[in-house]
């Protein structure tokens, strides 16, 4: 696989000053292009053999392009504070916005690859984990980020030959290290391991460029010429598709015909009949004050302790509430918090995204939120309203909110296997019981603030919410992380029965079941 980065390929000096103000000046134009259209993000990432020129080829990059539209990533072994989070939450806070370039050194390939190579992982976990970089990078590049990625490599006898004039030098000579040198000792389980991972990893949507690293001149020119022609070759289709897309837009209000009502028809349609949803096998069940009082104590006392305890072994919970408007997910959530320590625990309320998170990926808001280990953290709303609110409401297409299922499912699962506590919540209410509340807050002063157009606005669409609960719960409600369906019309039962099942899980989980 690595022969054509062995065949010596060298550009020389003269050739390389007439080719380099002609490369920078063009990857400055479209690094200035993609920032003023807010197009794409663009991620790099520069993997391969030690001493191949990787640093190297990044401080050329910054060199030629802009740096502060640059954000540039290198990772070694994580940081307290990110060993309290998953794997992953480092990659997803440092992504790149729309419109922006994102280099990455060491980044989600290192680890896998020094494990492999070190004999510390079978073949099997390297594949699982080979996985994960996948599932990681298709939701990015489906989401519309441009991945480009670069494999410099290096002959055994190049890199050590790099290694030595890297040490002989007193100004390069701290770059070397004993680790290196243990790489290059290593250096066919690491070519092994790096086949494994192109073989695996080069993909439609991201695939490698295996770069030769001996000559600086041939590396830096054959990098800086892939990053610009794969910008170049996307701002091309983004531009051809907005034009294909205003053109059929225009076409459709052409044929669209004047809306006539039947004669002798009312000047409103009958209401379709609700679908039957897996809600239907939900019965509304009430609890009478004292019965309120009694539990609600007790649960007090009982969610304290145990999450207290949770905290003393560094176990961090996440609560997810969704539901319709006025199903009283707001008042379950302030009885869970009058139960903690108010140091550890947040409420993230989760409405439209603003600009800046328009610019990320959907997920990229609720990644960079996770908590340091043994926090309570409650999400009023969620990474759920992909395949709803944007779902019903057209802000997300079919092929964005049906592959949102696999992704949430993949970053549910990466949560509960750095061991957080996930529990989620879909709080129902009958459609009567919904307009009751209305009507209440409507006439009551200090609750007039919570209703707006937008809430009877999204009554109308009743039947369609009721649809993708139903598809969501079908989708999402995994073995690991289940959905607890609450029934809401009473709002003591609902609240008794978020508090038990969150004290049931966590009994569970702290194995005292």
């Amino acid at each position: 696989m690595f022969r054509t980065a062995e065949l010596g390929r060298k550009i020389p000096k003269a050739e390389y000053k007439e080719i380099e103000p002609v490369l920078r000046q063009e990857l400055l134009e479209l690094q200035q292009t993609l920032r003023l259209e807010d197009g794409f993000p663009v991620i790099i990432v520069f993997a391969g053999v030690d001493g191949g020129g990787k640093n190297a080829t990044v401080n050329r990059l910054n060199a030629w392009m802009d740096p502060r539209w640059l954000i540039t990533r290198a990772y070694g072994e994580p940081s307290d504070e990110e060993r309290e989070r998953p794997e992953y939450w480092r990659y997803w806070r440092d992504l790149p916005p729309k419109g922006r370039i994102g280099l990455f050194l060491r980044s989600w390939y290192s680890r896998p690859v020094i494990d492999r190579a070190y004999g510390s992982i079978d073949e099997a976990d390297f594949d699982e984990r080979l996985d994960r970089v996948i599932n990681f990078e298709n939701a990015l590049a489906d989401d519309g980020a441009l991945i480009i990625k670069f494999w410099m490599h290096l002959s055994r006898e190049a890199q050590k030959k790099r290694l030595k004039a890297l040490e002989k030098d007193p100004l390069t000579r701290w770059q070397v290290t004993e680790t290196d040198w243990h790489h290059w000792r290593l250096y066919d389980q690491f070519l092994e391991a790096g086949e494994r991972v192109i073989m695996r990893t080069s993909t439609g949507k991201a695939p490698w460029s295996i770069v030769e690293g001996v000559d600086p001149y041939y590396r830096s020119v054959t990098v800086g010429r892939t990053i610009r022609d794969a910008v170049r070759r996307r701002l091309e289709e983004v531009a051809a598709r907005r034009r294909l897309q205003a053109e059929m837009q225009a076409g459709k209000e052409e044929a669209k015909p004047a809306r006539r009502r039947r004669p002798g028809t009312a000047g409103t349609e009958p209401e379709p009949p609700a679908p039957v949803t897996v809600l239907d096998s939900l019965e509304m069940k009430r609890l009478d004050k004292r019965g309120y009082r009694k539990a609600y104590k007790q649960l007090q006392g009982r969610l304290n302790e145990l999450q207290r305890r949770a905290q003393e072994r560094k176990i961090s919970t996440i609560l997810v509430f969704e539901g319709p408007d006025a199903a009283g997910k707001g008042g379950a959530i302030r009885r869970v918090t009058e139960s903690l320590d108010a140091r550890n625990y947040q409420v993230l309320p989760f409405a439209a995204p603003t600009d800046e998170e328009k610019a990320q990926h959907y997920l990229w808001r609720f990644w960079r939120h996770l908590s340091r280990a043994g926090r309570v953290t409650l999400f009023d709303r969620s990474w759920y309203g992909r395949v709803l609110v944007e779902r019903v409401e057209g802000f997300a297409g079919e092929t964005e909110w049906r592959r949102a299922y696999s992704e949430i499912n993949d970053f549910e699962a990466q949560l509960i296997e750095h061991g957080i506590v996930l529990m989620k919540y879909w709080v129902h209410i009958s459609k009567e019981e919904q307009l009751r509340r209305f009507q209440d807050r409507e006439q009551t002063p200090h609750k007039r603030w919570k209703l707006t157009a937008d809430d009877w606005r999204n009554r109308e669409k009743w039947n369609d919410y009721l649809l993708a609960v139903n598809d969501m719960v079908e989708h999402t409600s995994t073995r690991l992380a289940p959905w607890n369906l609450v029934e809401g019309d009473d709002k003591p039962y609902a609240r008794i029965k978020v508090m038990s099942t969150l004290c049931d899980k966590l009994e569970q989980v702290l194995g005292e079941e």
